[in-house]
């Protein structure tokens, strides 16, 4: 690990694609012990499906677009500027309700995750993942999937 600062210039292409949108990891556990952050863009009506993490926080904040976030048993309508906490233990869902790509920044604590992403991204490009290679992979980076993914075609 690096004690050097991290700076990412806009031109860098640090990340994966996941649906034909970029995810960029802006800081990962290569660079820091205790985050990592990515820039997301979502597809329209694609949804994380209801999961929980034992372990991890994540944070969101809502760059562009518009997402539908079903965080415990409330449901928040999430427009540029909102910020949500999810601490371990509380099941959620993200859902891009818009026709149009929404982008997020997101942070998720320890750092990590940006390696299912990676192995995610390699799933996905092969087709529609296998459920149950999808299960363990979810399972390996803490994350129990409560529902299934429910994007919308």
């Amino acid at each position: 690990m690096s004690a050097a600062p991290v700076i990412r210039l806009p031109e860098t292409n640090n990340g994966v694609t996941l649906r034909g949108q970029p995810m960029v990891f802006l800081v990962t556990g290569k660079d820091t012990k205790h985050t990592s952050m990515f820039d997301w863009t979502i597809p329209p009506g694609f949804a994380t499906g209801l999961h929980v993490h034992r372990v991890q926080e994540e944070t969101f904040y809502v760059l562009e677009g518009e997402c539908e976030w079903h965080v415990g048993e409330k449901k928040i309508r999430a427009t540029p500027g909102t910020y949500l906490f999810i601490p371990p233990g509380v099941p959620h869902n993200i859902t891009n309700v818009s026709e149009k790509t929404a982008r997020v920044l997101m942070t998720v604590s320890p750092p990590g995750h940006e390696h299912y992403f990676e192995e995610l991204a390699k799933l996905a490009a092969k087709g529609s993942p296998d459920p149950d290679a999808l299960a363990r992979l979810r399972d390996r980076y803490d994350t129990d999937q409560l529902s299934t993914l429910t994007t919308r075609s």
